[in-house]
C-alpha cells in the first residue's frame, strides 16, 4: 500500500492502538473490538515469543475486516523486519533507529516509523527518508518537547507513544502540540480486558478516545 496513504489513515484515526499477546485468540478479538470501535490501522507489536505466528493469525483474520491496516512494531533488525513483511505488514515501526531495518524499509518502499527522542535522531530519519517519526518515549519527553522541535522538522509528521492517557487532558496536550496521532498501548487494551475477555468494555474505551481525538482536533 502507498506510505502516504499508511500515514494519511493514521492522521485521520489519529489513535494507533498497539498490543501483544501470547494467545492467538486474544489477539484476534482485540482487533476484532478496537475495528468496530471504528479503528482501521493497528501496530501489533513484537514482543513475545509467538509474535510472528499471532501476526499471521491477524493477517488471516483481516479478510473479515475490510479496509483494517496492520504494522508491526518493536521492530529491531533488518531479519525482523523482513520476516514481517512477508506475513503481510502494511508498515513497520520500531523504538529506535537501526540502519539495517531503514535500509530494508527503503529497498522494500514500506512505511517505517522509528523512534526518537533527540533532534539529532530525527534529523538522522529525515536524511534517511522517513516522513513519519515515532517519538519515544512520550511519558520522558512531554508536550513541550515536541512543540519546541516541531518547527524544525517542518514537513514530518510526528506520532507519540509512551505514557498518553485516556483522558481529554492528556490526548488535547499532545495534539495541541502537534502531534499527528498518538499511539496506546496498556493504558488503551489494558491487562483487565484480555484476562477478562472484556472487549465490550475495550470497544466502549476506544470510541470513547476515538470520540475525544476527533473533538480535539476539530478546535485545533
Amino acid at each position: 500500500m502507498d506510505k502516504n496513504a499508511i500515514i494519511t489513515t493514521i492522521k485521520e484515526q489519529g489513535l494507533l492502538p498497539l498490543y501483544y499477546n501470547d494467545n492467538p485468540e486474544v489477539c484476534v478479538q482485540v482487533a476484532r473490538a478496537l475495528y468496530r470501535a471504528g479503528v482501521r490501522c493497528i501496530e501489533f507489536t513484537n514482543r513475545g515469543p509467538q509474535a510472528l505466528p499471532n501476526f499471521e493469525a491477524l493477517v488471516n483474520e483481516r479478510a473479515n475486516m475490510p479496509g483494517l491496516l496492520l504494522g508491526v512494531g518493536t521492530i529491531a533488525i533488518a531479519e525482523e523486519a523482513e520476516a514481517f513483511t512477508k506475513a503481510g505488514a502494511d508498515f513497520l515501526v520500531s523504538p529506535f533507529f537501526d540502519e539495517g531495518v531503514s535500509r530494508f524499509a527503503s529497498d522494500n518502499n514500506i512505511l517505517w516509523m522509528p523512534g526518537c527522542m533527540t533532534p539529532t535522531e530525527i534529523h538522522t530519519a529525515r536524511l534517511a527518508g522517513c516522513s513519519a517519526i515515532k517519538l519515544f518515549p512520550g511519558n520522558v519527553l512531554q508536550p513541550g518537547f515536541l512543540q519546541a522541535i516541531k518547527p524544525l522538522f517542518k514537513g514530518l509528521d510526528f506520532m507519540v507513544t509512551g505514557g498518553v492517557q485516556a483522558t481529554e487532558e492528556s490526548l488535547a496536550a499532545w495534539l495541541g502540540s502537534g502531534a499527528a496521532a498518538v499511539g496506546m498501548g496498556s493504558n488503551l487494551i489494558t491487562a483487565a480486558v484480555t484476562t477478562t475477555g472484556d472487549y465490550v468494555t475495550l470497544e466502549a474505551n476506544t470510541t470513547t478516545v476515538l470520540g475525544l481525538i476527533n473533538t480535539i482536533k476539530s478546535k485545533n
